[in-house]
């Protein structure tokens, strides 16, 4: 079954199923299809997007999904089957991936070099682009396959960077995959009653074209919280989440902390990406608030450790562990400029996760709302699976968890300084 139909005077007609319905008719600000594999996400993303330039007119609109595999195989055959086969009103230009818009007036391409001024332009990037998302003041976005890994919180800022100037929509259109930004900063606030975000979610066998006896074969062969994510579009929580002890009771909101509470910090070194939390301890009953976190890079150990006490009361105690063995120069280079971090007393990576995972379960951990790169990676950080869906030892992109090597580091300062908590009976 087709989304569209041509008439027989050549009108494109679309016939779309009620879950691509409801996403057509939300006026929402964002709008997110949340649903399971082959349910019409993507198909539907070039149309959304066609009806926002006919609203919005001239100028520059993202076309982004999270790797290129699936820009070239998915999004980008989409798009010119739309625009370029359909509409003809596209044309592909592909050293620099946009897509030229007609000039609606004249009928004309405005463009006879790809660096020529156009009419308009869908701009076409992956999130592994990198900085590709930060070269352009759009209109509107279409996100696909937002929730995959490749696609991250950072990339999600950068989109709502590039639509600030004119309050620009945008289309999200995924399977859940794990429990990071997109279920934090989308499902769950939909579902508080976010004035300005419309999730639409269902399943597969909403597809007219899905077969119902597929749907359930594989739903009485496939682990539950797999066809929950990848066939139902549920949120679910994946095999292999390393904290999946965390859950949205530890979350609190920011209160103003007492200046005499002990203060720890972990820090997790990089040239490029330094990650910093402080967290504070509650003398009456032990909890331990992470209140603040920093992740940047390229600075000077100087201008690291002036970060670092610029979260820290003069007048309070505090404690600060970071870095594995091997990163002995950057403690000492940072204690040089004033700001002592000392060696974590268990070095290896699951012992750290063990006290990371203590804290929590002895219910001592509660963290910031506000705290959204924390928050992120902790619903994200998992280990890879087998081709059954069984967890390995080894972490799923473990270089960009920054964060959660900086808790590990803490963690285990924490648990290792203070032992069980006293007042734990």
């Amino acid at each position: 079954m087709n989304l569209w139909t041509r008439t027989g005077d050549g009108q494109v007609t679309l016939d779309l199923h009620t879950g691509q319905a409801r996403a057509w008719q939300s006026d929402k600000r964002f709008v997110f299809v949340i649903a399971g594999t082959q349910g019409g996400k993507t198909s539907f993303g070039p149309w959304y997007l066609w009806r926002e330039i006919q609203r919005c007119g001239q100028g520059d609109y993202l076309a982004v999904t999270a790797s290129y595999d699936l820009f070239k195989l998915k999004m980008l055959p989409e798009l010119k089957t739309v625009f370029e086969n359909l509409l003809g009103v596209g044309r592909y230009w592909a050293g620099d991936k946009v897509m030229e818009l007609k000039d609606p007036e004249t009928g004309e391409f405005w463009a006879q070099r790809s660096t020529d001024p156009m009419w308009g332009r869908i701009i076409l990037r992956s999130a592994q682009s990198g900085g590709g998302l930060e070269s352009a003041t759009a209109k509107a976005a279409w996100l696909d396959e937002c929730g995959q890994d490749d696609f991250t919180l950072e990339d999600w800022e950068a989109v709502q960077r590039r639509l600030s100037l004119s309050e620009g929509r945008v289309l999200g259109t995924t399977t859940p995959y794990n429990l990071g930004w997109l279920k934090q900063e989308i499902y769950d606030p939909w579902e508080n009653g976010a004035d300005d975000i419309d999730v639409v979610s269902f399943a597969s066998i909403i597809n007219p074209a899905f077969p119902k006896r597929e749907f359930n074969r594989v739903k009485a062969r496939m682990q539950g919280w797999r066809f929950g994510m990848f066939y139902e579009g549920r949120f679910t929580k994946p095999a292999g989440l390393i904290y999946d002890c965390f859950t949205g009771d530890m979350l609190c909101d920011e209160f103003e902390i007492p200046t005499d509470w002990t203060r720890y910090i972990g820090v997790d070194f990089g040239g490029a990406n330094t990650a910093i939390l402080w967290a504070a301890e509650s003398p009456d009953d032990g909890k331990v608030y992470i209140y603040d976190e920093w992740l940047g890079g390229n600075l000077t150990s100087a201008e690291y450790a002036a970060i670092g006490k610029s979260k820290i009361p003069d007048e309070c105690e505090w404690y600060c562990w970071g870095g594995a063995k091997s990163e002995g120069q950057f403690r000492r280079d940072w204690d040089v400029d004033g700001f002592g971090v000392d060696e974590p007393a268990v070095d290896g990576v699951e012992e750290g996760i063990d006290r990371g995972t203590q804290l929590i379960k002895d219910d001592r951990l509660r963290v910031f709302r506000s705290l959204r790169g924390f928050r992120d990676e902790i619903g994200s950080y998992k280990r890879k699976l087998d081709d059954a869906g069984n967890p390995l030892e080894e972490i799923e992109h473990k270089r960009r968890f920054h964060r959660m090597d900086a808790y590990r580091y803490m963690s285990v300062g924490i648990i290792e300084q203070s032992g069980p908590w006293a007042y734990i009976l």
